[in-house]
């Protein structure tokens, strides 16, 4: 398993000093609170993303250029529906506008929403 210590660096970390250092803040935040969600998760890159695993992907991000694009599968979408309408979507992304804060208690339901459908403590 990737040490998670605060010195340790990651695939997402390695990934993070990559993003333009304008995008780096909101991305490293994004990173911190799901590193908090999700102590127990493994990182990877997948798709050329950041993931969180634990038996199966809960969630991807990645720095785009006019957004930080957050992937927590279709489901999530559907059952937040009301909550994300200040945010573009599609069918397992979301668009959070950089000149926005991350919605930290939004993020938050949803990855626990993601941690009760694949049974994750």
């Amino acid at each position: 398993m990737i040490s998670k210590g605060e010195d340790a660096m990651t695939v997402i970390t390695d990934y993070l000093a990559t993003v333009p250092t304008e995008h780096r803040t909101q991305a490293t935040a994004l990173y911190d609170l799901l590193r908090e969600l999700l102590p127990n998760a493994k990182e990877r890159l997948s798709y050329q993303m950041p993931s969180f695993w634990d038996r199966y992907t809960l969630v991807y991000f990645a720095a785009a250029q006019h957004h930080l694009g957050f992937y927590p599968t279709p489901q999530p979408i559907v059952a937040f529906e009301d909550e994300l309408q200040a945010y573009h979507t599609s069918k397992g992304a979301i668009q959070f506008p950089y000149d926005q804060p991350l919605p930290k208690e939004l993020i938050t339901k949803i990855v626990q929403f993601q941690k009760a459908r694949y049974q994750i403590k």
